[in-house]
């Protein structure tokens, strides 16, 4: 799908504030609402804007422990990739999971309570999956920058 300026800037307003109403839209964009509400809706069609969410302070949750850790798996055949793929993604630990070049299969971005949290999550879920060879973790000591946001402009 071809973006062009002015689906742009609703975006990067959306992804600033996910509430922002269409009446402040067509305000800021000089739009009418209506042609505001007919841009988000075929962006939604499209799939371009895939969800709205809300984003949670994981201090204020009790889960501020954040963990890289880096698996090797014992194979790469299909089978072995797949099992463990779907075994992940059942993890409510586990935030993220890329699939990468290098020295090791996977990155997970995992957050839990703290360390005690973590070897729990370690010795009783990840490590039970089939497959994994090895695991090496980082500890995030603090973020520099996070964000959800794609620059469009």
């Amino acid at each position: 799908m071809n973006l062009d300026d002015i689906d742009k800037k609703i975006l990067h307003k959306l992804q600033v504030n996910s509430k922002i109403t269409n009446k402040k839209l067509s305000l800021e964009l000089n739009l009418s609402v209506t042609a505001i509400f007919e841009r988000i809706k075929r962006l939604e069609r499209n799939n371009v804007i895939s969800k709205y969410v809300a984003l949670v302070k994981p201090a204020e949750v009790e889960k501020s422990f954040m963990v890289f850790c880096q698996i090797k798996l014992v194979q790469h055949s299909k089978t072995y990739v797949v099992k463990f793929e779907d075994e992940v993604a059942q993890l409510q630990e586990v935030l993220e999971c890329y699939h990468v070049s290098g020295e090791y299969d996977y990155i997970l971005k995992i957050l839990v309570r703290d360390m005690e949290a973590y070897r729990e999550f370690m010795l009783n879920k990840l490590t039970s999956l089939d497959h994994i060879g090895s695991t090496q973790s980082t500890f995030i000591i603090s973020p520099v920058k996070s964000t959800t946001a794609i620059d469009l402009l």
